[in-house]
């Protein structure tokens, strides 16, 4: 059992820092928290090189 709160606890925080490292670059940050939830770990490369949005 505390395997799975470990693994909770790291998806939680590979969120936020999807999420952080895309407002950083201007992009699009609910998508980019999203691929966390998804994706967790494997997600924080690809956020580093997100494009910034055009508004």
């Amino acid at each position: 059992m505390p395997i799975a709160y470990a693994l909770v606890a790291v998806n939680i925080l590979c969120i936020l820092l999807c999420y952080q490292i895309a407002v950083s670059r201007n992009a699009d940050a609910r998508f980019w928290g999203w691929m966390g939830v998804f994706f967790g770990p494997l997600a924080i490369p690809f956020a580093f090189l997100a494009r910034e949005v055009k508004k």
